[in-house]
């Protein structure tokens, strides 16, 4: 048995690949792209490492070609959710007892395996399912995704090593167990890395998970269960039950085993669960943990002392990066007075020029938003606002839904500070601005904190220091990544830990120690080397 003491070796972030004409890596992913477009796949669900086909299968499409096909899923059922329940549990006792390093070089070696022979693979799988342009799947189902899997073991060994302190005669150390029960994994369909990473994290500290991937977005998820298999994870510790939520959801909230829920997804969907779990709370064996990142009404704002430049970048970026469909993504603003004519100018003459279509023409900024229900939701929205006398589309609000979702980049001026597309999360590439007084800064700041329900990301730009003092404290707690400077997306592993509070999550804050702490439930133990033989205390002496 190997007696050294094991290091994981400090991770570093994994390099961003551009894409340029000419490049390497832009010739490997247009023919992975080809590839995987001439060859449809059947998606099986996946019990035990087994595959399993179900009676009901559903056509894996593009959002932005509803004609083109990539393959078709078997879709899960409340039997199968069960099945996959039952082959969690089993599988748990000799994976959670197994040697800690041991779990943390699957993680390892599954991170090298994408970064090398699977990053095209999972990078088409993003871009076709997803409709993700070519830099947004590398930045997610390559980059966020290695990260999470390189950092979390040296996570895990910071977890493994806070023990409490000793005193003469007694030996006190602490052990960090898995949760009782198994954990439901439920992810979203916007992040390839979060769909890799809500079912590994807690089975990185030994638990057995029942994963939900979203029904828009298998094929990816497919493509990593295929990297955890070769990477030597053992049958049976992540089970992939694909199928609706109203349907996988309720066998599994129900089961006295549940032992965590690990969520990212709408704030509706999770208030549900959690109700779900707490109408009856005194079923389960031990209380499940839930933990859960939701939605946002994400801000971008700005002071008379910012630079302009950089505050059009971030507002277009932030607003119209995967078509507004991040949980980060700049969905309001507030711009002085003073500076509005001259940021509109330059935010009407860049949106202009973004560039919406097919996600394989890599010339592209934006493509389809995800399916036919969030085109709905979000043309809603549109048509709310072009009837609306308070509300003034400057850009965009254009929508075609012929051959894919496609919806412009559109950008509404709100005359009201609390109208409903400044309050709402859209999720979608609409952007809500506010023009406040110049001379109000102080009562425009106290406007943001208290507008939206969600406290997920914001950000100020601005270059006068005091500007920047009293935004920080007034915005305190609206935003768990506050940025300063910097358009509110793009967070990285192990730099700026994910999360936010109020309507947004429990801010468990992904990408760093804080999660994984989640998933144990700590043992102390006490060691007395001397133990006392005798009850009596000396205060009991006689004079």
């Amino acid at each position: 048995m190997f007696n050294g003491l094991f290091h994981i070796p400090k991770p570093v972030n994994e390099p961003v690949r551009m894409y340029a004409p000419g490049s390497k890596e832009r010739a490997e992913l247009q023919a992975k792209l080809q590839e995987m477009l001439d060859n449809p796949v059947e998606v099986p669900i996946i019990i035990g490492g087994k595959e399993v086909h179900s009676d009901t299968t559903v056509s894996i499409r593009c959002p932005h070609d509803h004609k083109q096909t990539l393959g078709t899923y078997h879709q899960a059922n409340a039997f199968h959710a069960n099945q996959a329940i039952d082959a969690a549990n089993a599988a748990k006792k000799e994976w959670s007892e197994m040697p800690w390093s041991n779990r943390a070089t699957v993680l390892l070696k599954a991170a090298e395996l994408l970064a090398g022979k699977y990053r095209q693979t999972l990078n088409a799988a993003t871009m076709l399912n997803m409709s993700k342009t070519c830099f947004q799947a590398e930045i997610d189902s390559a980059c966020e995704l290695i990260d999470f899997w390189r950092f979390n073991p040296h996570f895990m060994m910071e977890v493994y090593n806070d023990q409490p302190s000793s005193s003469p005669l007694v030996l006190n150390y602490m052990e960090h167990r898995p949760l009782e029960g198994f954990v439901f994994a439920i992810t979203p369909f916007n992040f390839t890395s979060i769909a890799g990473n809500l079912p590994t994290a807690p089975a990185l500290m030994g638990n057995a998970v029942v994963w939900k991937p979203a029904s828009a977005a298998v094929l990816p998820a497919y493509y990593i269960m295929q990297i955890l298999k070769e990477a030597g994870m053992p049958d049976g510790v992540i089970n992939m039950v694909p199928g609706p939520g109203p349907v996988i959801g309720p066998p599994v909230l129900d089961h006295l085993d549940l032992g965590g829920i690990h969520f990212t997804g709408s704030t509706k969907v999770f208030s549900t669960i959690w109700l779900a779990v707490g109408s009856d709370i005194r079923k389960y064996y031990s209380y499940p943990r839930i933990v859960g990142e939701t939605g946002g009404k994400d801000f971008i704002f700005a002071h008379a002392s910012c630079d302009q430049a950089a505050l059009v970048t971030a507002l277009v970026r932030g607003a119209f990066e995967y078509q507004g469909q991040k949980c980060s993504a700049a969905s309001r603003a507030y711009v002085p007075d003073s500076i509005w004519p001259s940021v509109k100018e330059r935010l009407l003459e860049d949106t202009a020029s973004v560039k919406m279509g097919d996600v394989t023409d890599f010339t592209n900024f934006m493509g389809a938003v995800i399916d036919e229900a969030s085109f709905q939701n979000v043309t809603g929205y549109i048509d709310f606002a072009k009837s609306n006398p308070d509300l003034e589309i400057i850009a965009g609000g254009g929508y075609d839904d012929s051959k894919g979702h496609f919806i412009e980049p559109t950008i509404v001026v709100s005359k009201e500070p609390k109208s409903r597309l400044m309050c709402e999360e859209i999720f979608g590439p609409v952007l809500t601005l506010y023009v406040y007084p110049e001379n109000e800064y102080t009562e425009a700041l106290q406007l943001c904190n208290e507008t939206s329900p969600y406290a997920l990301t914001g950000s100020i730009f601005a270059q006068d220091r005091a500007a920047v003092v009293e935004a920080d404290k007034t915005l305190r707690h609206a935003a768990g990544n506050f940025y300063i400077n910097d358009k509110p997306t793009g967070a990285v592993v192990g730099q700026q830990p994910f999360g936010g509070s109020r309507a947004s999550g429990t801010n468990d804050k992904a990408g760093s120690w804080l999660n994984l702490e989640r998933w144990v439930s700590p043992r102390t133990i006490k060691e007395n080397f001397l133990p006392p033989t005798d009850y009596r205390y000396p205060h009991m002496a006689e004079d």
